[in-house]
């Protein structure tokens, strides 16, 4: 495999680096997205996190201060934390961090995260744990090999190292809830439940329970984010058009429609969105392509090292 990792390093007051690569191909359908931070601001920051169908780990090679923010938990009391596992979602969060932004974050898809961690997802659904916790030593090991590691491309090998170890060994979903897990972020949620439950062979009302507790959310609720991430990476691939284009060519009824879900799943409008996504960490979507558009544009504009 040819390494192509992106580094963009941005040397102003408040210096940052990012890195990106993707995951290995033998973690396709697994693991989405690998990326390496590294800055020292001088305010905290501020993270809006969407609803999100994907499970995201956090890896800290020094404990910052995180503040976790939900509309039905108050901010939890502020400590030093390291190497969290944020399970899916159905409602978006904010996430104030102090200190050094010194890691990694890995996305898995349910498929990937079910065989990592051998549990199913209801149990980490909505809330957010310590990846020591799922994964005891083995956790705080490969941590401190990662931060050991001379640069952003040794760890993203010593990740595809580790994760394709841990999660070939792991248990796989139930085929049918695989199959229609596949087929609701495939289609982007446009197809009815009842025709995934006849596809798979399954009554509706064990489709949705079983789907419920291996994926961790309804696959209702799955089928709105994936139609949501279809319209982030519309409009991100085509920008002159419309937000009410966008509604009508992913699914929607009308703009409203899209407005609604917009702040249900993402706590912002459409309108903000633009601005959130001009700063690197100003919205964590679970779309792959909007979350490095800012870093690739840079690269392409020639701000960073060969990839």
């Amino acid at each position: 495999m040819v390494d192509q990792t992106a580094v963009l390093s941005t040397p102003v007051p408040g210096s940052a680096e990012l890195a990106y690569r993707a995951p290995h191909p033998r973690l396709a359908g697994l693991v989405l997205t690998y990326t390496g931070e590294d800055r020292s601001p001088a305010q905290p920051l501020l993270r809006r996190v969407m609803a999100l169908a994907t499970v995201v780990l956090v890896i800290d090679f020094e404990p910052p201060i995180r503040q976790v923010v939900t509309d039905i938990r108050p901010p939890a009391r502020q400590h030093p934390t390291a190497s969290l596992v944020s399970g899916l979602s159905d409602r978006p969060m904010l996430i104030e961090q102090t200190g050094r932004a010194y890691g990694m974050t890995v996305q898995l898809t349910p498929p990937g995260a079910r065989a990592l961690f051998g549990l199913p997802l209801n149990e980490i659904t909505n809330t957010t744990l310590g990846l020591d916790d799922l994964l005891g030593v083995s956790a705080r090991r490969l941590t401190c090999r990662l931060a050991e590691a001379p640069d952003w491309p040794s760890r993203f090998r010593l990740l595809d190292s580790y994760l394709i170890a841990r999660i070939g060994a792991g248990p796989e979903l139930a085929a049918p809830v695989r199959r229609a897990w596949q087929r609701l972020t495939a289609l982007s949620g446009d197809v009815r439940i009842g025709t995934l439950a006849d596809e798979v062979g399954w009554s509706r009302q064990h489709l949705n329970a079983r789907f419920h507790q291996e994926i961790g959310l309804p696959p209702k609720t799955v089928g709105r984010i994936a139609r949501l991430q279809k319209t982030l990476s519309f409009m991100g691939d085509a920008g002159r058009f419309s937000w009410a284009d966008a509604a009508a060519a992913c699914g929607f009824t009308d703009q409203p429609h899209l407005n609604r879900d917009f702040r249900m799943l993402a706590g912002c409008t459409p309108t903000d969105l633009r601005t959130l996504m001009t700063d690197w960490s100003g919205l964590l979507t679970g779309n792959p392509l909007m979350t490095h558009r800012p870093l690739l544009r840079r690269i392409t504009d020639g701000m960073s090292g060969p990839l």
